[in-house]
């Protein structure tokens, strides 16, 4: 912990860092693909959408020792053509949700799951739950991310500029499309829970990206009278002072929601802690590493279309140019060889002179005797 801590310090203080703006079309052309794959996914797979926005039945059962495969097939044969999803709860209940049911179909099914269970009909509780009310919560998700959007951009323009709230849009968007392809990809089953999650990691993928902005404003008041760092290299050493803080609050982030994806939805069977816990730990992930490789290279791309930071870059350049120069004329002039007065070269120098102290010794003095 002390050599971790000891590390962050220097990459504050700019002792050590890696190039992350110097190499930013290598990261470009990684989220590019990341998101290609993330729509291929969404367009050939889908989202896999749950009752709430679809509609159907949800039959909750009794205490039973049936088992999940074996209440599948039973709700499928009851509903042809309709595919069943089953969840065995803590308590032996189980829980089967067939989507597209409308009253009459869901009572043929009802009693079938209630004959094959051993249990009076009235025993199988049904709910149904119609698609107008999964278009509404849709409609609502939309309305609120739609608003929650304006007013990130609105905030970042007035407490940073434009250019810093553009990049934080991008990488936003970047970390929706990627979460929503994760679930096209993976096939969970789309609910409430779902868009709770998607709005929560908003915020979250916000957070690492605003404290990396605001260390860049700190660090770039004055650019311009200086001359020795470009904006893309003061950039730079600001996602280097807080990597080893946007590292540790993502870990710390992560570990419970990884806790509740695969202990609580992988083990227990918990099936809304998957929907919400994978949102969450694709979204914080993707939010870690959006504020480093998209949004500030962003807007260090930005900035330096930007007359003074074009002005800025040449002196900069010049600068270093000129050192360099001296430092290799210093160079030369080091390594060039003198001459040896024992090969007959002349020595050229001031003559030697007699010491002041025997200087008029054995001369007259002047005095009379």
């Amino acid at each position: 912990m002390s050599k971790l801590g000891s590390i962050g310090a220097r990459l504050y203080r700019g002792e050590v860092g890696y190039d992350f703006i110097g190499k930013r079309k290598i990261w470009y052309g990684i989220s590019i693909l990341i998101t290609i794959t993330a729509l291929v996914g969404l367009a050939v797979r889908g989202l896999n959408f749950g009752i709430e926005f679809s509609g159907g039945a949800v039959f909750s059962t009794p205490k039973t020792s049936v088992s999940s495969a074996e209440a599948q097939h039973t709700a499928e044969s009851a509903a042809p053509g309709h595919q069943a999803m089953v969840q065995k709860l803590g308590n032996g209940t189980l829980r089967i949700q067939i989507s597209g049911l409308d009253t009459k179909q869901s009572l043929p099914v009802q009693e079938q799951i209630a004959k094959d269970l051993k249990v009076p009909v009235d025993n199988v509780n049904t709910q149904l739950v119609g698609p107008s009310w999964g278009e509404q919560i849709a409609d609502k998700a939309w309305l609120g991310l739609g608003i929650f959007m304006v007013l990130v951009v609105l905030y970042l323009a007035v407490a940073f500029e434009w250019r810093m709230a553009l990049a934080a849009l991008i990488a936003l968007i970047h970390d929706l499309t990627i979460t929503v392809g994760v679930y096209a990809l993976v096939g969970f089953e789309v609910t409430p829970g779902t868009v709770i999650g998607l709005l929560t990691i908003l915020g979250y993928s916000l957070y690492d990206t605003v404290v990396v902005f605001d260390s860049l404003k700190e660090a770039s008041k004055d650019i311009t009278k200086q001359t020795r760092f470009t904006y893309s290299e003061i950039a730079n050493r600001s996602i280097n002072g807080t990597l080893v803080r946007s590292i540790n609050t993502t870990v710390v982030a992560l570990l419970p929601v990884a806790g509740l994806l695969f202990v609580g939805g992988g083990v227990l069977g918990a099936g809304m802690l998957n929907d919400i816990s994978l949102a969450l730990f694709v979204g914080l992930a993707a939010g870690a590493y959006s504020s480093i490789f998209i949004a500030t290279p962003l807007v260090a791309d930005l900035k330096e279309r930007e007359p003074q930071m074009k002005a800025l870059a040449k002196r900069v350049r010049a600068k270093r140019a000129a050192a360099e120069a001296k430092e290799a004329s210093r160079a030369e002039a080091v390594d060039d060889p003198q001459d040896d007065p024992e090969d007959g070269a002349s020595v050229v120098g001031p003559r030697p002179q007699p010491d002041a102290r025997n200087r008029g010794r054995g001369r007259p003095s002047g005095k009379r005797r």
